[in-house]
């Protein structure tokens, strides 16, 4: 399941990459919320009765909505259309490195050679994408688009794992995305952007599309984390820019390039978080 997850995060990056061309950042993260809402929400009136509701998780997935989906998918969506699928899905990958440092920092947990070796292997995979940008083409500046993304997902990490604990995934993932789809509508209203929402139906089918993918990763990797150990979930969820770089490789973009500089910063990113998780 975790690595079914990390083929479904790829395969979203590179549809919602590919309904980009013709449309924005805003229609391709609210159609891909709105698209969530819609799915988990049924799954869990067809799937969960009604004695498994546990509202005692609502103040955490609450929380992990807001910041995580509705900002984290935000930035995300704005970083594959300035970076690429494969560089943002590389950077997106700080995000346990990041939930990491906060449990260092918060919870009082211990440093390990792991987590010294990984952060190491991370940063050099980091300096390789950011010294990328001009053979890719893009702005090395424009790297902080997915690096948003990855604080916002790291960071509620441990709300998502502390939620865990008073209700199933399916019902926690319908509470979360229900709370991204109110922030994120909030947004797009008060930024005065309601009309950047509409889109042709080539970018509305690859937006649904990435959609569809990216929701049932999130669920996926929630089931795994229940039913199996975070050592074992993380590495294997964390494969997604492997993916990524292949399916850029099988389906390329004339607006994307990828470079030795680029493969190598992803593949070091992913052995960096295979060895945070050990």
């Amino acid at each position: 399941m975790a690595l079914s997850s990390a083929v479904c995060t790829a395969v979203a990056a590179t549809l919602i990459q590919r309904g980009l061309r013709r449309s924005n950042f805003y229609a391709g993260f609210w159609i891909n919320i709105t698209v969530g809402v819609v799915g988990l929400w049924s799954a869990v009136l067809l799937l969960v009765p009604y004695d498994d509701y546990n509202w005692r998780a609502v103040p955490y997935f609450v929380f992990s909505g807001v910041v995580g989906t509705a900002s984290g998918r935000f930035f995300r969506v704005i970083a594959i259309q300035k970076v690429g699928a494969p560089v943002a899905a590389a950077i997106n990958n700080l995000a346990p490195l990041i939930s990491s440092v906060l449990a260092i920092v918060v919870l009082g947990e211990h440093v390990t050679l792991p987590i010294v070796a990984g952060t190491m292997v991370i940063v050099a995979g980091t300096i390789l994408l950011s010294l990328s940008g001009r053979h890719a083409g893009f702005h090395a500046r424009h790297l902080v688009y997915p690096f948003l993304a990855a604080s916002c997902f790291g960071v509620v990490a441990i709300a998502r794992k502390l939620g865990l604990g008073h209700a199933g995934p399916l019902f926690d993932s319908a509470i979360n995305i229900t709370a991204a789809m109110i922030a994120s509508s909030a947004f797009v209203l008060a930024s005065g952007n309601r009309g950047a929402l509409r889109c042709d139906r080539e970018s509305l089918l690859y937006f649904i599309g990435g959609g569809i993918a990216e929701n049932g990763g999130v669920f996926l990797v929630l089931l795994a984390l229940g039913l199996g150990d975070v050592s074992v979930v993380i590495p294997l969820a964390g494969t997604a820019p492997l993916f990524v770089l292949l399916l850029a490789y099988l389906f390329p973009s004339a607006a994307e390039k990828l470079s030795w500089r680029v493969v190598t910063g992803a593949v070091l990113i992913v052995l960096g978080v295979v060895l945070l998780s050990r």
